[in-house]
């Protein structure tokens, strides 16, 4: 028994000391890009640039405001003032208490852009961030809403196993801390691959998104709690749509198979007042990467 206890006390020192060094080497490689705001006693971390009408992108699972930076920031800072922010629990802002849930997470946006001076944004949000957006927009209507590859409606069937795993005591506890000890970059950059499928991730992305800031424990913890939580917040918010009156662009991939067109983006079109939807044939979940033009043709229509 005493054996058992000590080997126990050592695996999980050996375990501990690994998910240190680990994150002290990812966030070396990956150092913060941007700026920090304390809400509610949380540090939320965001870059500005640009200037003009506001506008906020959001992020998607998995993600940090490093999706930015690959041709999109860029393109808009001449007509936008351009606001990124890690999501709560990812890149380097804080998790929040309630966190998991889309609702707080607009809240908590909302209340880091009035800190910032920004008002009535229009809200750019990428899958799981265009979720986000949804709910703050429920909350307080943006000037426009952009939403690209959006989960916005109940889908059928499971998460996949990581998650239901994951969504479990023994999952969160011992499983979710043993693979972000474990991960290794080859897997992450096919996981990263398989996002971008079809299409190819562009070798700098692979290279300077810093996907491995998601693998860090507090992350990975936080992501799939968030990603849990999202069939149940999307049915919460869902009944609010029909009020959402400002105007709204979405881009969709026919080929994207994490957030099928068929069920959240094509019946989302008829839902909003406002809406006008860009299908992309064969293009999958990261439009905003292979079909940047598309992106910005949209914008100039929701702002003429």
């Amino acid at each position: 028994m005493v054996f058992n206890a000590a080997l126990f006390l050592a695996l999980t020192a050996a375990l501990w000391l690994r998910l240190h060094i680990r994150r002290r080497r990812i966030e070396a490689r990956f150092a913060p890009i941007g700026a920090f705001v304390t809400i509610g006693g949380a540090k939320l971390h965001y870059k500005i640039s640009g200037s003009g009408p506001d506008i906020v992108l959001i992020h998607g699972a998995s993600g940090n405001l490093r999706e930015w930076e690959f041709g999109l920031r860029k393109a808009l800072e001449d007509r936008f003032r351009v606001t990124a922010f890690d999501r709560p629990g990812h890149g380097y802002s804080d998790a929040i208490a309630g966190g998991d849930h889309l609702a707080t997470q607009a809240a908590h946006l909302r209340a880091a852009c009035a800190a910032l001076g920004i008002r009535t944004p229009v809200l750019l949000g990428h899958s799981y961030g265009g979720s986000v957006a949804l709910a703050w927009a429920v909350q307080e209507k943006p000037a426009a809403l952009m939403l690209i590859s959006a989960p916005s409606l109940p889908w059928p069937g499971k998460l996949d196993l990581w998650y239901r795993i994951t969504n479990t005591r023994f999952g969160r506890a011992l499983v979710a801390p043993i693979a972000a000890a474990l991960v290794r970059v080859a897997y992450v950059r096919r996981a990263t691959n398989a996002v971008f499928a079809p299409q190819s991730a562009p070798p700098a992305y692979l290279d300077d998104f810093g996907a491995m800031l998601a693998t860090r424990a507090h992350s990975l913890a936080a992501n799939t709690a968030q990603v849990n939580a999202l069939l149940g917040d999307i049915r919460a918010q869902m009944a609010e749509y029909p009020a959402l009156d400002m105007p709204c662009e979405m881009i969709h991939g026919d080929a994207d198979t994490i957030v099928p067109l068929a069920i959240h983006a094509q019946k989302l079109a008829h839902i909003l007042p406002r809406a006008h939807l860009s299908i992309l044939h064969g293009a999958g979940h990261m439009p905003h990467h292979a079909h940047l033009a598309t992106v910005l043709a949209a914008l100039a229509r929701l702002l003429p």
